[in-house]
């Protein structure tokens, strides 16, 4: 028998007593029951986003928010600042590119995190952008990007600043109103502790001035009418009750722990996780590494692909590979919700054996011990 870990970067793990929750008997989602879940989640979710701006909440993975805070808020004469340092990144781009949405990429070397200067440099030398996309984590390289500076850089103009945070939200720190953040995009299956099946978009005012202009297609990813359906807590189309129902237990948990707290257990899960590489003589891959993932570099005569693989069928332990140019030559651990001091301790036993096994030079317990040297701090 082996006891199963998931150590992605999403979905992450649900804890048991939200899946309890969720297996509830079901309720018609036209009552006033589930009318009174939605208010609750919808004031719990601001707190989460930390913003007074509503959070509209569609049953689609993230990527649906993705494509709604385009469809919603540009046309097709308009152009768009597209912070390009990974696949997520990129992804906005892509879904521009299918609207007809005129594109600037800002690229940035895979590792790193996007210049804020450069971000005003664009903004100054062509005014006419009216959208700035940014990740908060780029999950696909674990990098965190400056969201607090590249909002101050955006804040003044007539541009609005997009940021997806669906794999930061609840684990990097995100203050969308304090750092002039005009939408966030998140989803379910990352710090929300959920299965995939929800996403989000919080709108600010600047972001819904736009909206009335917007010649882009749209039908299920209205935000309009999402917005118009919020103010009745209500939902414009049939909404994933038992998911939500789940959300508004996550939620309280979240909260109980609070913000501030949140963020700093998933800073010190992701400093023992890197310090534990780190002794193992591997490197970290990011420049300015998120909270949420970790990504380290495979080593030298070591296959990246195997390494995953042999985590996932003899370890029971699953973690992330590299996508596109980083396939074989990254694997990223998360450390995202509902993670603990001995997934961490796990994580790095397996990653030893596997590492030693592929024929990498390693004293067995090395990081281990590293890793609780730190734990018991």
């Amino acid at each position: 028998m082996k006891k199963y870990r998931l150590l992605s970067p999403g979905p992450t793990p649900v804890p048991e007593k939200v899946l309890l929750k969720m297996s509830e008997v079901m309720i018609h989602h036209r009552t006033n029951e589930f009318q009174k879940v939605l208010r609750e989640v919808h004031s719990k979710l601001k707190k989460v986003f930390c913003t007074e701006n509503p959070v509209v909440i569609m049953a689609s993975s993230g990527t649906g928010a993705m494509e709604a805070s385009i469809v919603n808020f540009l046309s097709k004469a308009d152009k768009a600042l597209i912070i390009r340092g990974g696949k997520f990144g990129e992804r906005f781009g892509e879904i521009c590119e299918k609207y007809g949405v005129a594109t600037v990429n800002y690229d940035v070397v895979s590792g790193e995190c996007a210049d804020p200067l450069a971000v005003a440099d664009y903004l100054k030398r062509d005014p006419s952008i009216k959208a700035v996309f940014s990740t908060l984590c780029e999950t696909s390289t674990g990098v965190v990007n400056d969201i607090k500076a590249i909002g101050k850089a955006v804040r003044d103009t007539k541009a609005i600043l997009v940021v997806d945070a669906i794999s930061g939200l609840a684990a990097d720190e995100l203050l969308q109103d304090e750092w002039g953040v005009d939408l966030v995009v998140a989803g379910s299956q990352k710090g929300l502790m959920l299965p995939p099946g929800l996403s989000f978009l919080s709108v600010s005012k600047k972001a819904e001035s736009l909206m009335k202009a917007s010649d882009l297609p749209k039908y299920y990813f209205d935000i309009t009418k999402a917005l118009k359906a919020h103010g009745k807590d209500d939902t414009p189309w049939t909404p994933a009750v038992s998911l939500i129902k789940g959300l508004d237990l996550v939620l309280d948990t979240i909260l109980s722990e609070g913000m501030h707290a949140l963020i700093a257990r998933h800073a010190r899960l992701a400093n023992i996780t890197r310090e534990a590489m780190k002794s193992l003589g591997l490197e970290i891959f990011s420049k300015r590494p998120s909270n949420a993932v970790t990504a380290v570099k495979v080593p030298q005569n070591v296959d990246g692909t195997k390494l995953v693989n042999k985590m996932q069928d003899e370890q029971a332990l699953t973690i992330a590979g590299g996508q596109e140019e980083l396939k074989g030559k990254i694997f990223r651990v998360a450390h995202l919700g509902y993670m603990d001091d001995y997934d961490i301790i796990s994580a790095v036993a397996g990653l030893e054996i596997v590492l030693k096994e592929l024929g990498y030079n390693l004293t067995l317990g090395k990081g281990v011990g590293r890793a609780q040297e730190l734990l018991s701090k």
